[in-house]
């Protein structure tokens, strides 16, 4: 006799848990490429940014032999902050593009497809509002940080190319730019960074994007003018700015929890380079901050997707 093997009910079982996690997954990746075919901004702008700022860098480099032999003259950790300057700002602009970018589109990621009237379409099809929502969500807080970082990293490694040629054309050194460039700690830094600005940012991207599905026109307006009213109205009648200085550390305060700014022996670190001892995501993660504007932004979230649900066109 042959007893029952029990190896069909659970390739079912799994089969069936795989069918459910595509059905899951599936509709937020194809929504989430929706959002990049409609809005090519999100890396439209920052490749055009890249392209100028690689422009700039292979102008400068017509003094770099010039800037190499007079960086022998530094210590080490000198010549390392001198080197690593031009990388860090070419990082820093990318940076300032994708949080630029990342307002407008959530700004507009609600708005425009109640604007143009294609909401009726995308409604009528087997998507749902928090599976929109949440892939609009996702541009800002995931996929911009992912793309930059990218661009940055790619970027980079081209200036450092030009600039090895250039210096072994010139013979000036191209070895001690290789030796004192900390590139790939500046890179594993970058993407530390990206992540915890995208953590300290989300509810100030979650509020746009529920500006964008509730307002009927004029959203830049309705996004500013109520926390400017608050702060006016609170130093007008009790002479402080609690809510002004909340508003300011939520857009920099991450940079005091997430790095030391200090070394053991108390002297300053330069942010062109952030050794990785200098990280400190301990004390990021447990900032009470952090998780109160995670929860303002789930709060926000969850208005953004029933917004959504019962919003007509305009």
């Amino acid at each position: 006799m042959t007893t029952p093997s029990n190896a069909v009910p659970e390739s079912l079982d799994s089969q069936r848990i795989a069918l459910a996690v595509l059905s899951t997954t599936r509709p937020l990746y194809w929504s989430i490429r929706r959002e990049l075919w409609e809005n090519r901004s999100i890396y439209v702008a920052p490749l055009a940014v890249a392209v100028v700022g690689l422009l700039g860098f292979s102008i400068s480099l017509i003094g770099l032999p010039r800037s190499m032999r007079e960086l022998t003259a530094l210590d080490p950790a000198h010549q390392r902050i001198m080197l690593a300057m031009p990388y860090s700002h070419a990082a820093w602009l990318l940076i300032l593009t994708a949080f630029v970018v990342g307002m407008f589109y959530s700004l507009d990621a609600l708005h425009g497809e109640r604007r143009d009237r294609s909401i009726l379409f995308w409604k009528s099809l087997p998507v749902s509002d928090l599976t929109t929502v949440l892939s609009k969500a996702s541009i800002p807080l995931v996929v911009l940080p992912l793309l930059v970082f990218a661009i940055i990293v790619i970027l980079q490694l081209i200036m450092l190319l030009l600039s090895t040629v250039v210096l072994l054309i010139s013979d000036a050194g191209a070895r001690t730019l290789w030796t004192n460039l900390p590139l790939f700690q500046m890179q594993f830094v970058l993407l530390y960074g990206l992540a915890v600005l995208a953590l300290w940012h989300a509810p100030l991207y979650v509020w746009l994007l529920l500006v964008s599905g509730w307002a009927r026109r004029a959203t830049f307006l309705w996004a500013v003018l109520p926390p400017l009213a608050i702060g006016v109205f609170e130093k007008t009648a009790f002479h402080t700015s609690y809510f002004g200085s909340l508003l300011h550390d939520r857009l920099s305060g991450f940079a005091a929890d997430a790095f030391a700014f200090k070394g053991q022996d108390g002297v300053p670190v330069d942010p062109h380079f952030i050794p990785l001892t200098q990280l400190t995501p301990g004390k990021f993660l447990a900032t009470p901050g952090l998780w109160i504007g995670l929860g303002v932004a789930a709060i926000f979230l969850a208005a953004a997707v029933r917004l959504r649900r019962y919003r007509e066109p305009i």
